[in-house]
């Protein structure tokens, strides 16, 4: 009986203070940033291929072009049409998504930095770009770094019931 006293008092005083020393990992929160849902729609599950391959002829025969698209899901799919906006200064907070996003700066200009990127070097896209934020364990921030308020248009497929978004810590290797 003693022995078991001993253990459960061990084992609590253990537990306790684990909890007083741990540190939760902290999300980073954006700021001037918003993101409203212009359209959301349900998917069956699908496969979709596609493939444009002109013909080798002509003077430009040397560069064909080919053009390949693939999307394969199991189960429902949750679709967005997003429109995100960021102030001047504005940031995303480090995130990731499930599901990869295609991404047109309709406004402005917005840096991207990538978590796994030792260097924190970002890559700045303006008004007429786009680019492919790809989702899964890709963390990433968005900043508007220029002067005027920056604005795109954010297409998402996603598991569907699965949040849209999972704020991330900070990766420490930006110091901004």
């Amino acid at each position: 009986m003693r022995q078991k006293s001993l253990w459960f008092v061990l084992s609590a005083g253990i537990i306790i203070t684990a909890l007083f020393h741990a540190r939760p990992a902290m999300a980073t929160d954006g700021v001037g940033f918003t993101s409203t849902t212009i359209a959301k729609g349900q998917f069956a599950e699908f496969f979709a291929f596609n493939e444009f391959i002109p013909p080798a002829s002509g003077p430009d025969w040397t560069k064909p072009n080919i053009w390949r698209s693939r999307q394969r899901t199991k189960g429902l799919s949750d679709g967005y049409v997003l429109n995100n906006v960021w102030a001047v200064g504005g940031s995303t907070g480090w995130h990731t998504h499930l599901g990869h996003t295609l991404v047109i700066v309709t406004a402005g200009a917005v840096t991207q930095y990538q978590g796994d990127d030792p260097t924190c070097t970002g890559t700045v896209y303006t008004a007429g770009m786009s680019f492919v934020d790809h989702g899964g364990v890709h963390v990433h921030i968005v900043r508007n770094e220029g002067t005027v308020e920056a604005q795109v248009v954010a297409v998402r497929l996603i598991p569907a019931g699965q949040p849209g978004r999972i704020d991330a810590p900070d990766p420490g290797n930006c110091h901004f």
